[in-house]
């Protein structure tokens, strides 16, 4: 999956530019009940301004309130200048980026394309892991080796399993696999967990939904 996927497009996005005033940004992000936007001079990215750095930049001045809003600028408190996505970016490196903000451009060639945003990542997550469907979750570990994968499929196969979503994580300090499957569920789930625990998938839990 590419960054592309997740984009909200430039047309879509409320921006702001480096000349603006405060009062504009805040009015803004108040009025889309919205936690940042991106800073924008002409169609070339210049950063991120948000309430928390608006708020931060004003605890640390010794100005009135109304004064600060009306004649600080965006560009005296916007961050995240070197900080984006380009396009054809995997999806993974917009997880990393989001940890701290709320929106991250996506840049191309130095144009500001839009936005991916930390709420479109944690739909897409759930989509991932098949939170928007019912059905069965299993979550089994196995030993890290070769092919174990493989044979998961060939099992999920035999029994004609109906499969949600497969996600697997790397516990590299046991050398061991977790392995997060949902299936449609089907009156079969017994004879398919024993047949996963005879080739070596260690059962942690078993949910439905």
């Amino acid at each position: 999956m590419f960054v592309k996927s997740a984009l909200v497009k430039k047309e879509r996005c409320f921006t702001v530019t480096p000349e603006d005033t405060m009062e504009k940004g805040l009015k803004l992000l108040e009025q889309h009940s919205i936690d940042a936007l991106p800073v924008v001079d002409g169609d070339q990215f210049k950063g991120i301004f948000t309430w928390y750095h608006a708020y931060r930049a004003f605890f640390y001045s010794d100005a009135q309130k109304d004064e600060f809003v009306r004649s600080t600028k965006v560009k005296d408190i916007m961050v995240n200048q070197d900080v984006y996505l380009n396009i054809d970016d995997v999806y993974e490196k917009a997880l990393v980026e989001l940890r701290d903000f709320p929106i991250i451009a996506v840049v191309d060639e130095e144009k500001f394309l839009g936005i991916v945003t930390r709420f479109d990542v944690v739909n897409q997550l759930q989509s991932a892991f098949g939170m928007k469907q019912s059905g069965v979750r299993i979550t089994v570990t196995s030993v890290e080796s070769e092919g174990r994968i493989g044979r998961l499929g060939e099992i999920i196969e035999k029994h004609k399993e109906s499969v949600v979503s497969l996600v697997t994580f790397d516990e590299t300090d046991k050398m061991v696999r977790r392995i997060v499957l949902k299936v449609k569920k089907k009156n079969n789930i017994d004879k398919f967990t024993k047949e996963l625990e005879k080739s070596g998938f260690r059962i942690l839990d078993i949910t439905e939904d």
